[in-house]
This record gives structure tokens, C-alpha cells and sequence, in this order.
């Protein structure tokens, strides 16, 4: 636990501990880290040392996902077009997380633009699962999932637009939460598709990862869609005896493995083991949320990533310029991956005259519909229980000339960010060597009772004391 690394810390060596941790990082095969702020870490490490602060992260490394900004440290996106970008400023949860005493060790891997469900679509190469180092670790936050699962960092942050957070905590066996929408601020996070992202983090425990949203969430006045909060530490010893859970019956059946569809009932008989009941729901628009979150996510990233042309920051081109549409069009030709081309391709062409009803202008209602479902569950049950993701972890290049098998994986994960509710992933149980997620889901602004139910579920099992062989 975070709350044990810092008395640790206190008691012995914050940079004996994180020098282990680059050692570790720089024998590693996991290519979970772009950049590492190795040497300015250090000498925080050694601040801390000599004077120890009293913030809830004193001393604590933390990974941060390659989107979000960090002053003084470079933010490329895993995009070449950015490589080489430092931004002048920190996010705001950069800002929240340096409030507390925490160290920023380096930024991690991740699928370019945060577009992808496997890691291997970033300019740096994949990242491998700790569990296999021949499979994926999902993604986008793939790096950020596979750096704490691998042992190369206690924590990280990573961001979620369609499940992008709790697919990669799902593939490495690890805690992964998506916030409600707006109760972290978006300030200093790269832009892919605004109204669906947040930051969220990844940690090996429930407690951990309320320790960590209790800092990062709260009202930001430089992000318009920011909430005020409360507190959502939970009460550790209340029991969920009495809880409501809901079993969506269109998350179970055909397209799910059946280890995993095992591994999530077991679940759900373990919470009414402790008092829980449930019962099953419907989301009658499940089957169309794919459909709407791409073209949503589409559209909004053809509109976010325009702004990239190499002329003010990034990549820029050798030789003598031609003219601005020719310099335009060859920088970001040889600056984006070929999954951000065909997303800004195919955003561009929904958002075009004629066909911004018959798709854009479709796809939100379609939202409207799926958050209703959600509204007209959430008074029937208190929690949604659900797989994370339908399989466990696919090996590296099994799907990635496949973009619709890729978008596919994120069955699960997609309607709730439409829907604007939380979710958290945790194990619950393996497939062979490789882990399964169980994903909790929430009303919005029901963190709390999320991370009740998810605390009760995890000191009830055991599979979150389980790590990768090479990591014990």
C-alpha cells in the first residue's frame, strides 16, 4: 500500500528505493517508459531525504501517461509529430499530485493520441504484459498498467476514453478507476475526444486507488466541465450487506470468453457471500454504443488533432518549406500513425456537409439513450457488475491489422464513458497465466460505493496478492 511505501521512505531511503526502480526500468523488456525524469527525480528523492514533507504522497514516485502535461518534462503523445514537445506548464492533477510530496518518475507508453486498446500503436514501439511479454497489456495506458503490475512503479495515472484505463488494469491484473466525468479536471490533458476522457488512476490496491483520486479529483476553474467533490475516501469498515448489484444480461454471452464469464459470476457470488444481492438489468442500447462512441470519438478527434501541423511545436520537416498546404500535409503525413490518420480520416468525413446528421448528430442521441439506460438501471440497483473486458490479453500483432477486432474489445467499457458514470476494474481471477477484470460500475458521482464494494470484493479473494513470476 502507498500509505506503507511512505513510512517506508521515512524510515530509510527515498533514493535507494527509486534508484532500484530505474535500475529495474532500464533491464526491463516491458518498454513501459518514453522518457524518464531520472536525474530531477533523483535529487527530489534527496530533498525528501534530508527533509521529509508531511503531503499524503511524501517521497512517492508516481508514472504519469504521456498525454497528460508535465512541466519541464517532455509530453510527445507517443506520437512523433509531438516528439521533442516540453511543455511550459503541469496538468492540474500534476499540480495536485506535487501538492502532496509526490515524484515524478517518467512518462509511459501508450497507444499515439491515446488511440488503441493494445499499446502498439505508439511511435515507440509496443508495450508487453508483464504476464506474458508476448501479449499486450491493452491500452491506451498501456505503459502506465504494465510499469505498476511489472514492479516499475507503485502507481501511475492514465487516461480514459473508452475504457482506457480499466482494459489495461484488466490485462495486467491490477486497479484501475474511471472517475464520473468532470470530477477530474482535463487541464494539461492532451485532447483526443473531450466529452467522453478523464484521468484516472492505476495502483495494485482498492485503497490505493481512492488515496490517489481523493488528491486528483476536486474543481479546477480552467476546465468548464469540472465539479466541485466531496470526499470519496470510503469507509473501510462498513459492509455492503444490503447492496443492490444489477448483472446487465447484454454483458454476458456471445463474444465472451468463458473463462471470463466464469471468473466474473464467481465474482458475484462472492459479494452476495458478504451480504450483497443481485439481480439481472437491461441496457437495451448496448448494441449500438460501439457504433456511437467511435463515431463520437471520431469526430472530436479530427476537430482536437488539427491543431498538430509541426509549424509552432513538434515534429518539423528538414529542407526548405513549400508552401503552407504542402509543408501541412507532409508533416502530418510523416508525423501520425496510421490508426490517428484513419480516425481523423473517418472523423472528417462524418463531420462533412450532408453527413453530419446521418452520423454525428445520430451517434449523440444514441448517447442520450445509452445514459438514460444507465439512470433507469441505477433505480432498480445500486452497482452494476460486469466483465472488464471480454477476453483476456491477445497476443502482440494478433489484432492490429484488425481495427474493428480492436474496437471490439471495448464492448464493455464504451458505454460508460457515453454515459459520464464510473467504473473501476480489478482481478478476479486468471485465464492460464494472464489475469481477468471485474468491472464495477456506479451513478454518477458514486465513487464511494464503487470503491466500497471493490475493497469488500478484494480482501474477500486473493488475486490481487498475485504478481508476475519475474516481478516476485
Amino acid at each position: 500500500m502507498l500509505s506503507d511505501l511512505k513510512a517506508s521512505l521515512l524510515a530509510g531511503s527515498a533514493e535507494e528505493y527509486l534508484a532500484r526502480l530505474y535500475e529495474r526500468i532500464e533491464r526491463s523488456k516491458l518498454n513501459a517508459f518514453t522518457t524518464l525524469a531520472k536525474e530531477r527525480a533523483l535529487q527530489e528523492a534527496r530533498s525528501f531525504d534530508k527533509e521529509p514533507g508531511n503531503g499524503l504522497l511524501a517521497g512517492v514516485p508516481i508514472a504519469i501517461k504521456e498525454c497528460i502535461s508535465t512541466k519541464g518534462i517532455e509530453t510527445n503523445c507517443s506520437s512523433r509529430i509531438l516528439q521533442g514537445y516540453i511543455p511550459p506548464f503541469d496538468a492540474h492533477v500534476i499540480e495536485r499530485l506535487k501538492a502532496e510530496g509526490a515524484i515524478i518518475m517518467g512518462k509511459t507508453n501508450m497507444d499515439e493520441f491515446a488511440m488503441g486498446t493494445s499499446t502498439e500503436s505508439s511511435a515507440f514501439g509496443p508495450t508487453r504484459n508483464p504476464w506474458d511479454i508476448d501479449c499486450v497489456p491493452g491500452g491506451s495506458s498501456g505503459g502506465s498498467a504494465a510499469c505498476v503490475a511489472g514492479g516499475e512503479a507503485p502507481c501511475s495515472l492514465g487516461s480514459d476514453t473508452g475504457g482506457s484505463v480499466r482494459g489495461p488494469a484488466s490485462f495486467c491484473g491490477i486497479v484501475g478507476l474511471k472517475p464520473t466525468y468532470g470530477l477530474v479536471s482535463r487541464y494539461g490533458l492532451v485532447a483526443y475526444a473531450n466529452s467522453l476522457e478523464q484521468i484516472g488512476p492505476l495502483t495494485h490496491t482498492v485503497s490505493d486507488t481512492a488515496l490517489l483520486l481523493e488528491i486528483i479529483a476536486g474543481y479546477d476553474w480552467r476546465d468548464s466541465t469540472s465539479a466541485e467533490k466531496g470526499s470519496f475516501l470510503p469507509d473501510w469498515d462498513r459492509e455492503v450487506s444490503g447492496l443492490r448489484i444489477g448483472i446487465p444480461k447484454e454483458y454476458f454471452g456471445e463474444g465472451v470468453d468463458p473463462d471470463v464469464e466464469r471468473a466474473v459470476w464467481d465474482a458475484v457470488s462472492v459479494l452476495e457471500s458478504l451480504g450483497a444481492s443481485w439481480q439481472e438489468v437491461s441496457l437495451p442500447h448496448t448494441q449500438y454504443a460501439l457504433a456511437a462512441f467511435y463515431i463520437i470519438a471520431m469526430c472530436e478527434a479530427s476537430s482536437n488533432l488539427a491543431r498538430f501541423d509541426g509549424l509552432r511545436y513538434g515534429l518539423r520537416l528538414a529542407g526548405e518549406d513549400s508552401d503552407w498546404h504542402t509543408t501541412f500535409s507532409e508533416i502530418r503525413s510523416k508525423g501520425f500513425g496510421p490508426e490517428v490518420k484513419r480516425r481523423i480520416i473517418l472523423g472528417t468525413y462524418a463531420l462533412s456537409a450532408g453527413y453530419y446528421g446521418r452520423y454525428y448528430l445520430k451517434a449523440l442521441k444514441v448517447r442520450t439513450l445509452i445514459k438514460e439506460d444507465f439512470l433507469q438501471a441505477f433505480k432498480q440497483v445500486d452497482l452494476l457488475v460486469s466483465p472488464t473486458m471480454p477476453t483476456p490479453a491477445f497476443r502482440i500483432g494478433e489484432r492490429i491489422n484488425d481495427p474493428l477486432s480492436l474496437y471490439k474489445a471495448d464492448i464493455f467499457t464504451v458505454p460508460i464513458n457515453l454515459a459520464g458514470v464510473p467504473a473501476i476494474s480489478l482481478p478476479c481471477g486468471f485465464a492460464g497465466r494472464l489475469p481477468i477484470g471485474l468491472q464495477l460500475i456506479g451513478p454518477h458521482f458514486g465513487e464511494r460505493a464503487i470503491l466500497q464494494a471493490a475493497q469488500a470484493y478484494e480482501a474477500a479473494t486473493p488475486f490481487h496478492q498475485r504478481k508476475p513470476e519475474e516481478v516476485v
